[in-house]
């Protein structure tokens, strides 16, 4: 029996199956970006046995993780700007990141992503494309409503060579997507009645949120023209 737990982001668990697959070595010092990744950061942690240093962006965020993660002594979450954190330059060997920077503010995230990566070490990132260069309306009212600028699926790779990062290995997971959806708004559905009042707050924006996107993926025939992508760059020695 398959007792690993599901990772409740675009990708589930195929992000992080595909980072055993292509890491070649065994990380110390790791930062999970992004918030819903407890579950990914726990994983991470069991299979390389390290410390996560996780960040979010806000404040509700930030309590849902401390209640999800519990006790876990391995796991640190912080309240940080992606494009502006405390961290020293060269601090980790790996950084994790699914499905949360495909924003607006992309170019300065890469950036302190680099800075922040120790020399050699790696980024393993989980996009979401645009699958055609252009979209129809309701496409890109989904990116606009959640603050996405997606890279168009064939420019991916251009992107990240472009800003000194090495193409380890890369793969389209776009049709986990139907299943993401489906299972999310079902397991947030299912569990609202089990929270307290703050966290049903919290978990509330979410479901409008990913209802919408649900509904568009599945019904308006958004599979057309969203898709989701995991790469495994590796920063150079010098």
């Amino acid at each position: 029996m398959n007792n690993k737990k599901q990772i409740f982001l675009p990708g589930l668990n195929k992000q992080f199956d595909f980072l055993k697959k292509n890491l070649s070595v065994s990380p110390k010092f790791v930062l999970v970006i992004g918030s819903g990744s407890e579950t990914a950061a726990t994983l991470i942690s069991n299979h390389f046995s390290c410390d996560i240093e996780l960040i979010v962006q806000d404040y509700e965020s930030l309590m849902n993780s401390k209640i999800i993660l519990g006790n876990n002594s391995n796991i640190k979450v912080s309240l940080m700007n992606f494009e502006v954190t405390d961290f020293d330059s060269e601090s980790f060997d790996l950084i994790y990141a699914q499905a949360s920077i495909s924003l607006l503010n992309r170019n300065k995230i890469i950036k302190e992503l680099k800075r922040i990566l120790s020399p050699g070490g790696y980024i393993c990132l989980g996009e979401i494309v645009s699958l055609e260069k252009n979209v129809p309306s309701f496409v890109k009212d989904i990116f606009e409503a959640a603050g996405l600028l997606p890279l168009f699926i064939d420019e991916l790779e251009k992107y990240y060579t472009e800003r000194m990062l090495v193409m380890v290995s890369l793969q389209n997971f776009s049709d986990t997507l139907y299943e993401y959806y489906t299972q999310y708004t079902s397991q947030l559905k299912s569990s609202k009645y089990d929270l307290t009042d703050s966290e049903k707050s919290y978990y509330k924006k979410i479901l409008n949120k990913i209802s919408h996107e649900s509904n568009s993926y599945l019904k308006l025939g958004g599979d057309k023209f969203i898709g989701f992508v995991s790469l495994l760059l590796q920063k150079g020695q010098n």
